[in-house]
């Protein structure tokens, strides 16, 4: 599957191993989007760092394979490739327990990396890589350049505080949220009310930030684009595990939403994605075109 207008984009922050009981697959929300977006047909970059390690090896090896662009990424001395060990629950859930200090929490800026996102139309980035003073000051260094931003919060206890939170919502263009994700938010900077729909127009007025996404699991998600609000309830799957649906949704609805796709078209796309990912093991499944078109021609 692919989208005519080839666009540009760069995701910053943690690329890993996450380790399941059966083994490890290669991960991190930042790298888990920027491989879907590549997959997607887009020129993807990633900026992060990994260790000088076989871990961090295996890594390069095997982004480069994929084709994404790989020269953000470097090498640290005195700090290990990160891993994440990751515990699935009998519904598929993901938790995870995040080794400190990692690589990519000591990412640091050259002019290869301005370049990348320079050039680049989109520059994804979360709130995890802001858990060390390191990454979150190189983060803020390139959220003041001119290029579209999307916030993918991901919240991961005990790695983010309000106050850094509300600074990089900020710094968006386009925030994406997991319900649970919005109401702690919301609550914390000052909201009363338990609605989804309440709580979207609470932040976009507390930020200024006027394209927001909420996943809702299983039931889909809402979009809030040029003043619109859309929805999608989500289709039936069997879940395997939901690590990196979320990743994979994103990655879809901004690609498409970018290459001037109707804001629905693109929004069921990306719940379809979502979904064929959870339904598979591992963050990047190999997902087809006929997959996506089949499963968003179903009834949701």
């Amino acid at each position: 599957m692919s989208i005519s207008k080839k666009i540009k984009a760069v995701s910053f922050g943690e690329v890993l191993w996450d380790v399941f009981a059966d083994g490890k697959k290669i991960g991190g929300a930042p790298l888990n989007l920027a491989l879907r977006m590549q997959s997607l047909g887009c020129e993807a970059a990633m900026i992060s760092a990994i260790g000088n390690d076989q871990d961090g090896e295996d890594i390069i090896e095997y982004v480069t394979r994929k084709g994404l662009v790989t020269s953000g990424i470097i090498t640290v001395e005195n700090y290990p490739t990160g891993l994440v060990q990751v515990y699935v629950n009998e519904r598929g859930s993901a938790s995870y327990e995040i080794s400190y200090p990692s690589a990519w929490d000591k990412i640091s800026l050259n002019a290869e990396v301005n370049n990348i996102v320079n050039a680049a139309d989109v520059l994804i980035y979360g709130s995890l890589a802001c858990r060390d003073n390191v990454s979150k000051s190189s983060l803020l260094q390139l959220l003041e350049l001119n290029v579209y931003k999307v916030f993918d919060v991901n919240l991961r206890p005990p790695h983010y505080s309000t106050e850094t939170i509300l600074q990089l919502m900020k710094k968006a263009d386009f925030i994406k949220f997991n319900d649970e994700e919005l109401i702690e938010i919301a609550r914390s900077l000052g909201s009363q009310t338990p609605l989804l729909e309440d709580n979207i127009e609470f932040i976009a007025h507390k930020t200024g930030v006027k394209a927001i996404c909420v996943t809702k699991g299983k039931h889909g998600a809402t979009l809030l684009w040029n003043g619109e609000s859309y929805n999608n309830s989500g289709y039936k799957v069997n879940v395997v595990d939901t690590v990196g649906a979320g990743d994979s949704f994103l990655a879809t609805l901004i690609m498409k939403l970018l290459a001037n796709e109707t804001p629905q078209i693109a929004l069921n796309y990306a719940c379809a994605m979502g979904a064929l990912v959870a339904s598979s093991a591992g963050a990047n499944p190999e997902i087809s075109a006929e997959q996506i078109e089949e499963l968003t021609l179903s009834v949701p």
